[in-house]
C-alpha cells in the first residue's frame, strides 16, 4: 500500500464508505426481497419502493460527498443527486403510465447512476476496495440498457429491477470489506 493510501485522509474516508457500504448493502438486499413479492404489478407497495430507491441513494451520496471532501471533489456525487432525485420524481409521474413507462426511466437512471459510480470510483482506486465499485458503475450501465430494450417486451415485469439491487448490494458489502485494510491504518 502506498503512502497516500495510508494517510488520514484516506483512511478516515476509507471508515466513514465503509460503513456507508455496509448500509447500502443491507438497504438493496431488503429492498430487493421486498420488491420482488410485488415485482408483477404497479401496486402501492411496488410505487412506494420504486421511488423510495433512488431517494435512498440521494440520501448515500450525500454522505459520500461529506465524508470524501479530503481526498477529493465531491462534483460528481452532487450530480448523482441531482440525478437520483430527478429520478424518484420521474418514476413516480411513470408509474401512473405503466411498467414500460418506469423500466425506462429506471433504465435512463442506472446508465447514468452507474456511469457516475464508475468515474468516482476510478481515482479512489489508491483508497483500495473499489474495484468492485468500478464493476459496479460498469454492470449497472449495461443493466439500464436491459431495462430499456425490456419496456419492450410483450409482458414487462419489475423482477429485472428488483434483481438489479441484489449485485449492487454485494458490491457493496466486498468494497466495505476491502476498505476495513485502509479504514484500519488511521493515524
Amino acid at each position: 500500500m502506498s503512502s497516500i493510501a495510508a494517510s488520514p485522509s484516506f483512511s478516515g474516508t476509507a471508515s466513514a464508505l465503509r460503513r456507508l457500504y455496509f448500509v447500502r448493502f443491507a438497504f438493496a438486499i431488503v429492498w430487493a426481497l421486498v420488491m420482488f413479492t410485488t415485482a408483477a404489478n404497479l401496486g402501492p407497495l411496488a410505487v412506494t419502493l420504486l421511488v423510495l430507491y433512488p431517494l435512498f441513494d440521494v440520501g448515500a451520496a450525500i454522505v459520500d460527498a461529506r465524508s470524501s471532501r479530503a481526498t477529493g471533489s465531491p462534483a460528481l456525487l452532487y450530480v448523482n443527486v441531482a440525478v437520483s432525485s430527478i429520478t424518484a420524481i420521474g418514476v413516480a409521474i411513470a408509474c401512473a403510465s405503466g411498467i414500460p413507462a418506469v423500466l425506462r426511466v429506471w433504465g435512463a437512471w442506472a446508465i447514468v447512476a452507474g456511469a457516475v459510480q464508475l468515474i468516482v470510483a476510478v481515482p479512489r482506486r489508491k483508497m483500495g476496495g473499489q474495484w468492485p465499485m468500478i464493476l459496479s458503475g460498469g454492470i449497472s450501465v449495461l443493466a439500464g440498457a436491459s431495462f430499456i430494450l425490456g419496456a419492450a417486451a410483450p409482458n414487462p415485469t419489475l423482477t429485472n429491477a428488483a434483481g438489479y439491487a441484489i449485485p449492487g448490494g454485494i458490491f457493496f458489502l466486498i468494497s466495505a470489506f476491502r476498505l476495513g485494510r485502509t479504514a484500519k491504518r488511521r493515524h
